[in-house]
């Protein structure tokens, strides 16, 4: 591998092995400044050595900690049919305020959010969110009225905010670009997870006599409340900040783990904020498309997420039936999010597997829509679990996303972005469900039909634009004297130290590959960046 000097020699970067550097005088950032000059020599197994290392010890906090946070949210649900709304002396459109003000306060934090996740520790801000948002869980327990249960959704809100933008950074500062699919369908796969257990201990307390201390949804609420809470000294004993600084890794597994990100091409990890990368990230058609796809997808997924149960309870089933009944819509989400990543891996192609994935929720939706609630039960219980499909949009659309980001400034812009359309959808999709509209709700059903179909069209346009962005940057290569075309190695099965074609084509031309991997450039200004649809 080489680089132009300052006279326009081409120097050699010398390939070297991990045991070739004095790994003494080499600490957390130092690992990113030596990797820059020279390219450690790592084989594919030992690649594996260390994604096996990182998935022992990062990916079950991340899997545990995103469950528990599905888990927190969608006990509403569960406590609506466990008299909750006559208990605490709801209206058809308060329970629907309360349902959606937790997003009206993720909206209103996210500025401030993406600062923090680039500014405080990433062991720090993960097990402080999540005490915190255990003790909002617990306030819903301690509410009896529409006050106290809007003020305790709200704070649940606040402390989730972070919760997805920092794991969608933690899962690219780990893995390379063709793992991260995966890895992101397994924490977001918990979100089937939640939705069995959470069944299952609704179904329980549907159990527990009458209380004049607790009614049953507070008993609910506390149980998952206690079980955040005492999970945060748990993540602050497991988790690390980054790579460079894992201590379940030898000195040696550090510079491997940092090197096997290179050719992802998203820079370094920094603790700064560049602000004409999160200008660059404002201005961004990308960013909008993923705006505007990320509020379909989670509009269209309160259909489960806040009136599923009052949904699947409207066929006619008792309480405890609709719960038993959710238990296998938790396992379909499940199982189809690890498919639908195994497809997108398998084919490298996101955007087909993503608008596929919306025809059986086209055909579900309509199902709810046109049949009537009297001797449909097996139709109408088919049509809701086609709604499963949705749930693997979402981890598609943030690996998608992830991936198609340069800069760490721009990425977590990016990513905050991104909540700030989930956040929107959330809100909206709950008021398209009001109470009064039950059982059919005919008014939210058609809207959200109407939402899957435009989810179609912007995948569509996406790939595209992607198609698009990645000719230009084959233009600009060569006028920078590289070879247009280059391979994308980070989406590589397995791992190569080295592509030999373009390397030697490039050093043919007086230039280098790779130098700007632990740059913290972003994707329009990395002109070996290579967008992924």
């Amino acid at each position: 591998m080489s680089k132009v000097g300052a006279a326009g020699e081409v120097q050699k970067i010398e390939e070297t092995r991990s045991e070739d550097v004095n790994l003494h005088k080499i600490q957390n950032e130092d690992i990113f400044n030596v990797l820059s000059e020279e390219r450690i020599f790592l084989t594919d197994e030992q690649s594996r050595q260390v994604c096996r290392k990182i998935d022992r010890v990062i990916l079950p906090v991340l899997a545990w900690v995103y469950f528990l946070q599905i888990l927190d949210k969608s006990v509403l649900g569960y406590g609506a049919i466990f008299g909750m709304r006559t208990d605490a002396n709801l209206n058809a459109h308060q329970y629907s305020l309360i349902s959606s003000c937790g997003y009206w306060a993720q909206l209103a934090w996210q500025p401030f959010s993406a600062w923090l996740i680039v500014r405080v520790p990433h062991r720090i801000l993960m097990p402080v969110i999540v005490f915190c948002w255990g003790i909002a869980t617990c306030g819903l327990a301690a509410s009896t009225n529409f006050q106290g249960l809007l003020a305790s959704r709200f704070l649940l809100g606040l402390f989730e905010a972070s919760c997805l933008p920092l794991f969608t950074i933690i899962t690219t500062s780990w893995y390379r670009r063709s793992e991260q699919p995966l890895r992101v369908s397994i924490w977001y796969g918990t979100n089937g997870l939640a939705s069995m257990l959470g069944s299952l201990l609704a179904y329980g307390c549907s159990f527990l006599s009458p209380s004049a201390s607790l009614y049953r949804y507070q008993v609910l609420f506390l149980i998952v409340g206690l079980l955040t809470v005492l999970t945060a000294p748990w993540i602050y004993w497991k988790l690390d900040n980054n790579p460079a600084e894992a201590r379940f890794l030898t000195p040696e597994e550090r510079l491997w783990a940092v090197e096997r990100l290179r050719d992802n091409n998203a820079g370094a990890a920094s603790s700064s904020i560049n602000w004409n990368q999160v200008l660059e990230a404002s201005w961004s058609p990308v960013t909008w498309m993923f705006v505007a796809l990320t509020f379909c997808v989670n509009t269209c997924a309160s259909v489960s997420n806040t009136f599923g149960p009052l949904i699947i309870s409207g066929f006619g089933f008792t309480s405890r039936q609709t719960i038993l009944l959710n238990i296998p819509f938790g396992a379909l989400q499940l199982i189809i999010i690890l498919f639908a990543s195994y497809l997108a891996v398998k084919f490298r192609i996101k955007s087909v597997v993503l608008a596929c994935l919306m025809v059986p929720c086209v055909v579900g939706s309509a199902l709810l829509y046109a049949l009537p609630r009297e001797n449909n039960d097996g139709p109408l219980l088919f049509g809701y679990y086609l709604i499963a499909f949705l749930f693997a949009g979402n981890p598609l659309v943030v690996s998608w996303l992830a991936s198609n980001v340069g800069g760490q400034s721009k990425k977590s812009a990016l990513v905050a972005f991104y909540q700030v359309g989930s956040s929107v959808g959330n809100i909206v999709g709950p008021l398209l469900f009001s109470t009064d509209q039950a059982p059919g709700y005919k008014k939210g059903l058609s809207a959200v039909l109407g939402l899957f179909v435009a989810v179609v069209a912007i995948v569509v346009l996406m790939a595209f634009m992607f198609l698009f962005l990645n000719k230009r940057k084959e233009a600009e290569r060569v006028r920078n004297g590289k070879p247009a075309k280059i391979h994308d190695r980070s989406m590589d099965a397995k791992y190569g130290a080295h592509n030999a074609d373009d390397d030697d084509e490039a050093a043919g031309k007086g230039v280098a590959l790779g130098g700007n991997s632990f740059k913290d450039i972003s994707d329009f200004k990395n002109d070996e960046f290579v967008y992924l649809i």
